[in-house]
């Protein structure tokens, strides 16, 4: 089964620690990611660009396009680890052990893949009929 987790972190903490701790957790990260390689649960993910976001809402039939990422907490995500686990609880043991979450520098959101090429499938006959 396949998850998207999202990692979320406070930019002014981020930014505050010494290089030295920074360095540690990109390390402790980084040879942890290779764990998760190595066993068949990594399956990619980029880091994102802390301060290009464009945040794009609907309403009333127009869009408002928002600079940087928007929020109601301190915290942004910061990327995206595509994991293949055998169930959430399976995805949220092998994400509990992340040295960013176990030393305290991020949150990781876990969530199921959803599948939806049946509806992509349905919109494709539906449009197909339309031409």
């Amino acid at each position: 089964m396949k998850f998207v987790c999202l990692g979320y972190y406070d930019p002014k903490k981020f930014e505050s620690l010494p290089d030295s701790e920074r360095n540690q957790m990109f390390d402790e990260a980084f040879a942890y990611d290779d764990e998760l390689r190595a066993a068949g649960h990594f399956l990619g993910g980029p880091a994102l660009e802390p301060h290009a976001a464009k945040t794009l809402r609907g309403k009333n039939g127009k869009v408002t396009v928002t600079d940087g990422p928007y929020a109601e907490t301190k915290e942004q995500i910061g990327g995206i680890l595509f994991l293949e686990a055998r169930d959430i609880t399976h995805a949220v043991e092998l994400m509990s052990k992340h040295p960013a979450v176990r030393l305290g520098f991020s949150t990781f959101e876990i969530r199921p893949e959803g599948d939806i090429a049946p509806i992509m499938e349905e919109s494709k006959k539906r449009r197909a009929v339309v031409k």
